[in-house]
């Protein structure tokens, strides 16, 4: 019979690192910008992109439904949003960013990215190539497996 070292399996093991990875970037904006995780990837999503609709928002976040109407109700409570018409669809809105989110914005970027690089700095460029390449890869057949 097969045995599993959960330590060894590699799901564990990206799951592990990726709460790691984010309990340490969450340092950042829920401490001095007092974003929830889910509301810190509304942000980063509409930063770059915007306006979107909450079902773009929550396809671009990778976030599921739930989780993203809560960030979005924080927000608009926050002042952080604005809501406008859309037009192509009737039954939902279109969300963007206020002054106020955008000054968040402008500030916590340049912070999470010298966190990303503080965090890669481990690696070398080629194998910070690599790594991308290999998510790359088993991002692809990930979905080809589940379908």
């Amino acid at each position: 019979m097969a045995t599993l070292v959960l330590e060894d399996f590699f799901p564990y093991q990206l799951t592990h690192l990726q709460a790691l990875v984010t309990n340490n970037i969450a340092q950042i904006y829920t401490g001095q910008f007092e974003l929830t995780p889910q509301q810190w990837r509304v942000l980063a999503v509409l930063g770059n992109n915007s306006p979107l609709s909450a079902k773009e928002i929550s396809i671009q976040a990778n976030l599921e439904k739930m989780p993203t109407s809560r960030a979005i109700i924080g927000m608009l409570e926050q002042k952080l949003l604005l809501r406008s018409a859309h037009d192509g669809d009737k039954r939902s809105s279109l969300l963007s960013l206020t002054k106020k989110a955008e000054t968040i914005y402008q500030q916590l970027v340049p912070l999470a990215l010298k966190r990303e690089q503080e965090l890669l700095s481990v690696l070398t460029t080629k194998e910070q190539q690599q790594i991308k390449t290999m998510f790359e890869k088993l991002a692809i057949q990930s979905r080809s497996l589940g379908k």
